[in-house]
């Protein structure tokens, strides 16, 4: 699993918060010229469609009796994409919870 866009996007949430407590942004340790949070946002998210749309597609054409596609690689793509999906929940529910913690901050 690659933990790289989800690192990028503690690191932003990490700067916001300590600027919300009025620490400068050198001090949450930041990565210098590290990737945009929404661009990092968005490929992840790419990603994830793209891994449904392929395991649908694989779904789709065993479906109709296409004997290029074995079952079990069906069903190990159709898991692969809906864990990354439930993952991809998981990550939204902490920015969410993360968000509503710096917006009940006291400034």
């Amino acid at each position: 699993m690659d933990t790289k866009g989800i690192e990028d996007m503690l690191s932003v949430l990490r700067t916001t918060a300590a600027q919300a407590a009025g620490k400068t942004a050198d001090a949450a340790a930041s990565p210098a010229g590290g990737p945009d949070f929404a661009q990092v946002l968005k490929q992840s998210i790419d990603k994830v469609n793209a891994t449904q749309v392929e395991a649908h597609g694989m779904a789709e054409k065993l479906a109709a009796g296409d004997t290029s596609q074995n079952l079990h690689e069906v069903m190990i793509a159709l898991q692969t994409a809906s864990i990354s999906f439930q993952e991809m929940v998981q990550v939204r529910n902490k920015l969410v919870t993360a968000y509503q913690e710096v917006m009940n901050m006291q400034v």
